[in-house]
């Protein structure tokens, strides 16, 4: 039995935490509440403030990032977090295993790959990309031993994203979503149990440290497609999503900070939005969730 720390208990973090446990190893989950799963041991500590990790992460085999700032605190809040996960990976001798995002790629004209040069065009995605060549290079340099899981727009119990928060609520209703997108651009969904699966699969692998790897991920979906999935799991009428114009989120911005964030990542919605995840399905074999299973999950926990 060996010690895992995870970082985070939203989730990702949380099923994280579910399955190491369920398979014998003594897991430790860091929030700054304390809150966490149960059968996990669950400690408060915020882990930006410098010297804090390393005290809990001594003997840990693995050391899982699943946490994250609000949206309109990521320049801030990451860069601490981030030099903080470093220290006590190479004080530990942990492999540190970071869940990521796509938003290092910037906006791109195909399927994103691993091999998909970083190039954000975002001030979220020069973070994520910093954060990343920050721990590759440690890497790199024998300090560390690292890896990073990238997932797409998240489904499951607890996810949420532009879609679950603007959009599937007014489905399950009966009433008119409305989304700054293309509708019918086809989208890359990413379940978060197969996020967890991967974290795990990377981590006990050592051959694939020292790169990115993206969560297998079903085919992608469009946001008119995935409304009307959505009302016949429920039963409701047939869904109405509308196109919210751009202006009306920027108008939503001055007043609401994390609305005002979401305009930087449009590129991300008026366009396909793809994820190219078949290198982690052939080097670990993880099928994804089908979108419908990963979307009834979530509609089930969002009427809970």
């Amino acid at each position: 039995m060996s010690l895992q720390v995870v970082i985070g208990a939203g989730p990702v973090g949380s099923s994280t935490a579910r399955l190491l446990a369920a398979r014998g190893d003594e897991v430790r989950v860091l929030t700054r509440s304390g809150s966490g799963p149960d059968g996990v041991e669950r400690v408060a500590a915020d882990v930006s403030v410098p010297g804090v990790l390393e005290r809990y992460v001594d003997g840990a085999a693995a050391i899982y990032s699943c946490a994250g700032p609000p949206y309109n605190r990521w320049t801030t809040d990451w860069p601490p977090i981030g030099a903080a996960l470093i220290r006590a990976a190479e004080a530990s001798g942990a492999v540190l295993v970071t869940t990521g995002n796509l938003y290092g790629y910037g906006a791109v004209d195909g399927p994103m790959t691993e091999d998909t040069p970083l190039r954000p065009n975002s001030v979220k995605g020069q973070v994520r990309a910093k954060l990343w060549t920050d721990a590759l290079e440690a890497h790199q340099a024998g300090r560390i031993r690292t890896t990073e899981v990238r997932g797409s727009d998240y489904l499951g119990a607890g996810a949420f994203t532009s879609f679950s928060a603007m959009v599937l609520p007014k489905v399950i209703a009966g009433k008119r979503g409305s989304l700054p997108a293309d509708l019918d651009a086809p989208h890359s969904w990413t379940y978060v149990g197969d996020v967890a699966r991967t974290l795990i699969a990377v981590a006990d692998d050592e051959s694939a440290w020292g790169r990115a790897w993206h969560v297998p991920s079903a085919e992608p979906v469009s946001v008119r497609a995935l409304a009307a999935l959505a009302a016949e799991l429920v039963g409701a009428p047939p869904a109405r999503v509308s196109t919210m114009p751009l202006i009306a989120l920027r108008l939503a911005g001055v007043f609401n900070p994390m609305a005002r964030e979401l305009i930087e990542t449009q590129y991300q919605w008026r366009r396909p939005f793809v994820l190219d995840s078949s290198a982690a399905t052939v080097a670990f074999g993880i099928k994804p969730v089908p979108v419908e299973d990963a979307l009834r999950e979530t509609v089930e926990a969002l009427r809970r």
